[in-house]
Parts: C-alpha cells; structure tokens; sequence
C-alpha cells in the first residue's frame, strides 16, 4: 500500500471539498480549485477527511494512488495559504521593476523585457532586484517561475542571470591567465 496515498487528508474549518464521481472539486477563502482524478481510484470525503482508495494493485493503480492524494492535498493547502515562489536577479545592471500588475526586466539585452502574468498568478517586486510570484495552483505559480528564469538563466561562471530564491549555483574556474 502507498505511504503516502493512504493517508487521510484532513480538511481545515472554511474549506470545502466536493467529490462528483472522478471530478473533485476544493472551495476556500482564497479561491477554487478542481482536479480530475484518474478511473481506477476513487475518492471519498468522510468524517472531514478526504480518503484515496484505489481498487486493486495494478502497476497504475499503484503508481497513482500517492500522486492523486498529494495533488487534492497541494489544491486544499492552495485554497487556504497559497503557494509563493522567490526569484532573485544577480548581475550588474540587472534589475526588476513593476509596471502595472506586470514586471519589467532589464537583463542585459538591448531592449527590456515584460512580462505579463498568467491567470491567477500575482507578481511582487521587492528592491529592485527580488521578485514573488504568488497563486492558489502550485503547478501554475512553479511553471511561471520557471518561464521567468528561463529568460536569462544563471551562467556559471559570473553567476548572473535570474536564479530561484536559496538557489546555489555552481560556479565555473574561468581560463587560467598567463
């Protein structure tokens, strides 16, 4: 049995969750969330706690059962606290500004670049070189970090670039002078 799949999901006071037969749907204070569960499992909300069942032990069943649970907890824990994601830009002459509820990078190209968020997704600049970017969808705050970094990732031997927030980067030896 899966470790963690079998674990009941206890859902906190303000949160509720709807189960129509493989569509699962969580409603809180910040907003709402739905996830589509794959046939085999089913899910059941009793005694406030959402349980993963899966039927037999087939490989997909298997496999699925832990992901299922963990992705219906990210969706409880969305709707209640959210999901922040911290970049940060290093370089000289790098920095970020807030234009609007988009955010302006100057990275060293010719021109600066804008970036407008997706649905759902808040952008924070702290300073001129921090960034935030905050959302109910784990996935779609992740995925937005990562489209931000890879616009000038950081290079290894100054380390400049845009680079997660903790992020260590491993530096490079340049070529030995003379």
């Amino acid at each position: 049995m899966s470790r963690i799949g079998r674990l009941p999901i206890s859902i906190p006071a303000g949160v509720t969750v709807t189960v129509d037969g493989q569509h699962v749907a969580v409603k809180g204070p910040k907003g709402e969330l739905a996830l589509d569960v794959a046939q085999p499992l089913e899910v059941k909300v009793e005694d406030g706690q959402v349980v993963v069942s899966r039927p037999d032990d087939e490989r997909e069943s298997r496999s699925l059962h832990g992901l299922t649970r963990t992705l219906i907890n990210n969706n409880i824990i969305g709707v209640t606290e959210g999901y922040s994601k911290g970049l940060e830009v290093v370089g000289t002459g790098y920095r970020v500004q807030q234009k609007g509820g988009s955010v302006e990078f100057a990275l060293g190209f010719s021109h600066p670049v804008l970036v407008d968020p997706p649905a759902g997704i808040t952008f924070a600049v702290e300073g001129n070189n921090k960034l935030t970017v905050s959302g109910i969808d784990k996935q779609a705050v992740g995925e937005a970090a990562a489209n931000i970094r890879k616009i000038r990732k950081p290079e290894p031997y100054k380390g400049k670039g845009i680079r997660y927030a903790g992020e260590v980067v491993r530096r490079k030896a340049g070529k030995a002078g003379k």
